[in-house]
């Protein structure tokens, strides 16, 4: 089966970040992965929720949710019960976006971030941490501006991979065909420095074996590498921060 971008097995699909994508949220980035296209912004806020209230440290956290044309046919908007898959991708978000962090030096300060999936086309939760990072880099930017903390708390970059067997072929960055005829499915969070955050693999038609897992972590960790480069090179990059 030809791939999407005439890809080899371990390439990703193009990747685009555009930062300050939006005017009023003190980070804002709308990430591109071939054709699944997602808004990431990060609010911040002087306060953290009761429950961590007078310890020093603050908290980041994350919704995720598809808009109603995200896909090919009309998804529902999660109005009064948020349904289990959307809670376990932004449990995920968040999660990646605090094993990153260092809480105390956040002091006691939120910073809220929402993923909302434009387009999807496979790895929505892959491509929302990817874009999340970013946005809550420049969201600390903007505090920092702003003199609501002195350092950052960001001790590493994060970002996260789909990997998967298709036809008995181990496969990077899966679209929406690839993923819908895996026989494994994975989605792998890792940080800069090589350590895994999370791991979610499934033997969706068929078991996998140790050699298996390897060789998609493998390919994985090539694939978040390239990840964090296009996030330091958007970094790099001078946007206006237009957070007021």
């Amino acid at each position: 089966m030809a791939r999407s971008y005439q890809r080899k097995f371990n390439e990703n699909r193009p990747v685009e970040i555009t930062r300050g994508y939006t005017k009023n949220a003190a980070g804002s980035v709308l990430i591109r992965t071939g054709e699944t296209v997602v808004l990431c912004t990060a609010c911040w806020e002087t306060s953290v929720p009761k429950w961590k209230s007078g310890q020093g440290s603050g908290w980041i956290t994350a919704e995720y949710d598809m808009l109603p044309g995200a896909t090919n046919s009309r998804r529902r908007r999660n109005r009064s019960k948020i349904d289990g898959r959307t809670q376990e991708i932004q449990r995920l978000i968040g999660r990646s976006l605090r094993s990153v962090a260092d809480m105390d030096v956040l002091g006691e300060n939120s910073i809220l971030v929402d993923c909302d999936v434009l387009q999807a086309d496979g790895g929505t939760r892959t491509a929302s941490i990817t874009g999340a990072y970013v946005a809550v880099c420049d969201a600390i930017k903007h505090a920092m501006k702003m003199k609501l903390i002195r350092n950052s708390p960001m001790r590493e970059a994060v970002a996260a991979v789909s990997v998967g067997v298709v036809d008995g072929k181990a496969l990077l960055d899966l679209d929406y065909v690839e993923d819908s005829q895996a026989d494994v499915d994975m989605n792998v969070v890792m940080t800069a420095s090589g350590q895994f955050i999370e791991v979610q693999g499934t033997g969706e038609r068929t078991t996998f074996s140790r050699k298996d897992l390897d060789r998609l972590l493998n390919l994985a960790s090539r694939g978040i590498k390239d990840l964090l480069d296009v996030q330091q090179k958007s970094l790099r990059r001078r946007t206006k921060l237009t957070a007021k």
